[in-house]
């Protein structure tokens, strides 16, 4: 019998891809770029999704108890790696001026690192408490792959869509609008990037949804377990329930 705070190798597994990607699509989130034609995309895409797809994988193999500890975690690294950018940036060049490469990639501006902290840990626990919900009402119905499907596809349609509601206005409008008293994005092309990242990530989810229902059908036999969140708090900060 498993102790009660014991985790297995598969959730240390997700848990590092997890919070891997965060750091990587931190790292990545400031650059935009074009897409197709007039459709521009942070870079941040690249890797961003494969978080939301993780986060339903853990909701719905371990539950949301198991969720809310990886993306407390996830929320942490990624402050972590803020810091850690924030201090090399302001330790001197041994040569003058050679850091500004460096620079460029690891200074944190203080409204992108808030607003991608802010929105991450908002979308986040969205995404896993619709997961979970979803789970509980679809309890007994059969059809594993479709209704698995569903919730994961509104899951991460609700998570995105928080995590770019309060990400772009804030670190892209009206953090720059007001210490600097211009936008970054015009309030056109920051709408235009808001949507479309919505979307794509949406389509991101539901083209690798095969590989996805897969790893979970895998994970749940390895495992042995399949969590329904019965009488659960759903309180982001109640961590200490797992």
């Amino acid at each position: 019998m498993k102790q009660k705070h014991q985790v297995s190798v598969s959730f240390l597994i997700a848990g590092i891809v997890f919070c891997t990607c965060l750091v990587a699509a931190n790292l990545l989130e400031t650059k935009v770029f074009r897409a197709w034609g007039p459709i521009s995309l942070t870079c941040g895409f690249i890797v961003f999704p494969i978080s939301y797809i993780i986060n339903d994988v853990i909701a719905e193999v371990w539950g949301y108890r198991k969720a809310r500890l990886i993306i407390w975690m996830g929320f942490l690294m990624n402050f972590f790696v803020v810091a850690l950018g924030g201090i090399a940036c302001a330790l001197p060049a041994a040569v003058e001026g050679s850091d500004e490469a460096f620079k460029q990639v690891f200074a944190f501006a203080p409204q992108v690192a808030i607003a991608s902290l802010l929105a991450f840990i908002i979308g986040s626990f969205l995404n896993a408490m619709v997961m979970s919900k979803m789970k509980m009402a679809d309890r007994n119905k059969g059809n594993f792959s479709y209704y698995f499907s569903l919730r994961a596809i509104l899951s991460t349609l609700a998570g995105e869509s928080a995590d770019s509601i309060i990400f772009f206005p804030l670190a892209f409008y009206f953090f720059p609008l007001f210490f600097t008293g211009k936008p970054q994005l015009p309030l056109e092309v920051m709408l235009q990037v808001m949507a479309t990242q919505v979307i794509a990530k949406t389509l991101y989810e539901i083209l690798v949804l095969p590989i996805t229902i897969q790893v979970v059908k895998f994970v749940k036999r390895l495992e042995g377990e399949d969590v329904y969140d019965e009488n659960i708090n759903y309180s982001a900060f109640n961590i200490t329930d797992l």
